[in-house]
């Protein structure tokens, strides 16, 4: 399993990158989160990128959690802020209700708590009957960028485009199956309740603004849809300028919040208690 890290060691924000794409995703915002003191942690989901995913094995999100939290262990980092993007949003909500004392926060971007509704589930299964068969990889690519990244510049999908075209068109099927076969834990959400980010681009049809909004309503730790204009599904990779300081703003908060709770153990628990709210209402 590939992974990336940061050079700080703490606080430590994982990652997880949405479907067709992999950890480089974040590559625009490494920098960012670095001078503001964040760890970087960024993983390759099995059948993407580096990562070594022995030939048609099946796998859900369940173990894309699982596999979030070895990396963790791998690191010896004990809790994190996680968050992910489409996909990685699937693993990150999945990973809070494996592991919820490791969690310390949620980023939640261009992503959904439910399972692909009878349309998107027959559109997959087409979509992903061509990708795997014979025909013509530039239509589908053509189909597929403006969907999945968004933007109307072709300049911000040739990195991506460039992969797809020189990657195994059949690899990519158990993740596909991973994808379609993906059970709703929307009614397992009010046990998160860690601070959460939700964030959408305004031109996302994907992760919808009612989809966005379930979660937010499911979250107690979630205040409202964050929703930034003109973007799409890929956010993140067009707009590091707007996700970047949203995701230190969280993890300041998380930070702020850890020491509030030290701070009620210490002496004068009130003092300290009320300084730590002050921080946290200035992180927002």
């Amino acid at each position: 399993m590939h992974y990336t890290t940061g050079q700080v060691s703490d606080p430590t924000l994982l990652l997880a990158h949405g479907f067709f794409m992999d950890e480089s995703m974040f590559d625009p915002m490494r920098e960012s989160l670095a001078a503001a003191g964040i760890n970087l942690v960024t993983v390759d989901a099995r059948c993407h990128g580096r990562t070594q995913t022995p030939d048609g094995e099946p796998f859900s999100y369940w173990d894309l959690a699982a596999d979030g939290l070895a990396v963790l262990d791998e690191l010896g980092i004990e809790r994190a802020v996680i968050g992910g993007m489409s996909q990685g949003g699937y693993s990150t909500l999945r990973m809070a209700l494996l592991a919820p004392e490791r969690v310390q926060g949620l980023a939640l971007i261009d992503t959904e708590a439910t399972a692909c509704t009878p349309a998107e589930l027959a559109y997959y299964r087409e979509f992903f009957e061509r990708w795997s068969g014979e025909e013509p990889l530039a239509p589908l690519v053509a189909e597929l960028a403006p969907q999945l990244i968004g933007g109307t510049d072709p300049r911000q999908w040739r990195a991506w485009t460039s992969r797809w075209y020189s990657s195994d068109r059949t690899a990519i099927m158990p993740a596909a199956r991973c994808l379609m076969d993906r059970r709703s834990v929307l009614h397992r959400l009010s046990e998160i309740t860690a601070p959460a980010l939700v964030v959408r681009g305004s031109q996302d049809g994907n992760s919808t603004s009612q989809k966005s909004e379930a979660l937010t309503a499911g979250l107690s730790g979630a205040d409202g849809v964050v929703t930034i204009p003109g973007a799409g599904h890929g956010a993140a990779w067009t707009h590091p300028e707007v996700v970047a300081p949203l995701l230190i703003r969280l993890v300041e908060q998380c930070t702020a919040r850890r020491e509030s709770k030290r701070a009620r153990s210490a002496p004068w628990p009130a003092m300290r208690g009320n300084r730590a709210a002050r921080e946290v209402q200035a992180a927002q």
